[in-house]
């Protein structure tokens, strides 16, 4: 039995039946790993990195701008 992690909480998932997969992340090698939530915070779990979405934002408004 391998032990999932929530992504929303970062506690360990006791229960099989209240892991609820919620997204694949790809790894630069090989063949990346599932994301795993407890039932009750799927909804809660932001996929997208925060810096990542911060500079895409930057860069999106940067391109209107110079259109």
């Amino acid at each position: 039995m391998s032990v999932h992690v929530c992504r929303a909480c970062d506690e360990e998932i006791t229960d099989p039946a209240d892991a609820v997969a919620v997204a694949h992340e790809l790894g630069n090698s090989g063949p990346g790993w599932t994301v795993w939530a407890h039932r009750e915070h799927a909804d809660d779990v932001e996929l997208i990195d925060p810096d990542l979405l911060r500079i895409m934002t930057r860069i999106w408004v940067a391109q209107e701008a110079a259109q």
